[in-house]
C-alpha cells in the first residue's frame, strides 16, 4: 500500500522541479494525446475529465486540442495544483486538489484521461469501476502508467546484492507494477462493468534513460517526487543499498552512463 500523506507531500515538495525532470512523462502525456487526433469534433460540447494533472503540461494540451472542451484537472498535490494555475488561465479549466480514489463524481464526462498517475492508486480495480459509471454513453476513457519492466536494471541489481549477501527478504524497492496483459484483463472486468461492449485498446513502449551515476538517477527520481512512498517494509541497510549501486553501476552501464528503463503502458477504452 503506498502512504498517499508521504506521497502528497513528495509531489507538492518537488512540484517546482518537477518538469525539468519529468521527461518520459511528458513523452507518455504526448503519445497520449496522439490516440485522440481526428476525434475533437465528436462531442460537442466535450466534458473532459483529467486525473492527476500535475502541473498542467497535459491539460494545458488538451485545452489547446479541444479549444470547446470544459475541462476539469485534479491533482492530490496542492503543490501541482499551484503551478498548474500558474501556467494556465483559462475559465473552461476548473482545477480540483483531492484524491480521486476519495472522492465523490457527480458529473458525467465524454473523456477520462490521465498520465502517468494510475501507478500511484491503491485499489485500481475499484477506482476504474467508479470512473466507468462516470463516463458517458459513446464515451472514451484513456490513460498511461508504468509496467513490469520498468526500472528493471534497479530491481535486477538489487537482488544481486542480496543474493551476495546471503538475504532474504519480501522488501522491494518501490511498489509493483501490471504487465500489458494483466492490465488489460484488469480494465475489461471494470470498464466493461459500466459499458459492456466497450473496445479496450492497450500498447507499450519502452523508453530509457541516461544518468552518470545512480546517484543521479536517484535524484531525477526525487525531483519529482516518485521516490518510494510504500506503508510496507522498506529495505534500507546502508551495506546491501551500496553494493546495489555498485552492481548497477558494473552491470547496466554503456559508454560511460548507466540505463534506467520505463515500460509505458497506454490503455484506450472507446465506450
Amino acid at each position: 500500500m503506498i502512504d498517499k500523506q508521504l506521497l502528497q507531500k513528495r509531489f507538492s515538495d518537488q512540484a517546482k522541479t518537477y518538469d525539468q525532470f519529468a521527461n518520459v512523462q511528458k513523452k507518455m502525456g504526448t503519445l497520449l494525446l496522439k490516440q485522440m487526433d481526428g476525434i475533437e469534433n465528436e462531442f460537442a460540447p466535450i466534458n473532459i475529465l483529467e486525473i492527476g494533472c500535475g502541473t498542467g503540461y497535459l491539460t494545458r494540451k488538451l485545452s489547446q486540442q479541444f479549444p470547446e472542451a470544459t475541462i476539469t484537472a485534479i491533482d492530490f498535490a496542492p503543490g501541482m495544483i499551484e503551478i498548474a494555475k500558474q501556467r494556465i488561465n483559462d475559465e473552461r479549466v476548473h482545477f480540483l486538489c483531492g484524491d480521486i480514489e476519495e472522492m465523490g463524481l457527480k458529473e458525467q464526462y465524454d473523456l477520462i484521461i490521465s498520465n502517468a498517475t494510475f501507478q500511484w492508486l491503491n485499489d485500481m480495480e475499484n477506482t476504474l469501476i467508479r470512473l466507468s459509471h462516470s463516463l458517458k454513453n459513446n464515451g472514451r476513457i484513456l490513460f498511461s502508467t508504468f509496467g513490469v519492466e520498468t526500472f528493471h536494471e534497479l530491481h535486477t541489481s538489487f537482488s544481486r546484492a542480496l543474493q551476495k549477501w546471503q538475504i532474504y527478504t519480501n522488501a522491494r524497492l518501490g511498489q509493483p507494477f501490471y504487465s500489458l496483459k494483466d492490465l488489460l484483463e484488469l480494465c475489461g472486468r471494470t470498464i466493461r462493468s459500466a459499458h459492456p461492449n466497450s473496445t479496450i485498446i492497450g500498447t507499450e513502449t519502452i523508453e530509457k534513460e541516461r544518468f552518470l551515476s545512480v546517484r543521479d538517477f536517484f535524484n531525477s527520481l526525487k525531483k519529482i517526487g516518485a521516490t518510494n512512498s510504500n506503508q510496507g517494509p522498506f529495505f534500507q541497510r546502508p551495506s546491501v543499498i551500496k553494493e546495489m549501486m555498485k552492481i548497477y553501476e558494473r552491470d547496466f552501464q554503456e559508454n560511460g552512463y548507466i540505463t534506467a528503463t520505463y515500460h509505458c503502458l497506454f490503455i484506450e477504452a472507446k465506450c
